[in-house]
């Protein structure tokens, strides 16, 4: 695209988002919406009161909720992983990858030919 054409069309691509502005502007439920927010924000600001303290006191249940949810959130198990090195028939089992001998193993035999020794 050349770039007088590239030009016209961001032009062409302005008016409409401009006449599209203007009439928001002319929403009568957007200027509610927005005398609203400006007498909130007003009335916040004139009892020094932030948005999380407005809910707490319009809705309590919602800020005593959420650590209790977050605290009922459980770890799934981790799954047993049986590896058995071809070479000399040694076998680990584990439940992560932080076992001494599966990291000793990786640094010897590379990371990516140990995960092929994996069993179960």
């Amino acid at each position: 695209m050349s770039r007088l054409a590239e030009f016209r069309a961001a032009e062409k691509a302005l008016k409409e988002q401009l006449a599209q502005l203007e009439s928001m502007k002319q929403d009568s439920g957007l200027k509610r919406e927005i005398e609203f927010e400006k007498k909130l924000l007003d009335l916040m600001k004139g009892y020094d009161k932030g948005l999380r303290e407005i809910i707490a006191i319009l809705d309590p249940k919602v800020t005593g909720k959420a650590p209790a949810a977050a605290a009922k959130q459980h770890r799934r198990p981790r799954v047993m992983k049986v590896y058995e090195n071809p070479h000399n028939g040694e076998m680990i089992e584990t439940k992560g990858g932080n076992h001494r001998g599966l990291k000793a193993w990786k640094e010897q035999y590379g990371g990516d030919t140990v995960e092929t020794w994996l069993r179960s």
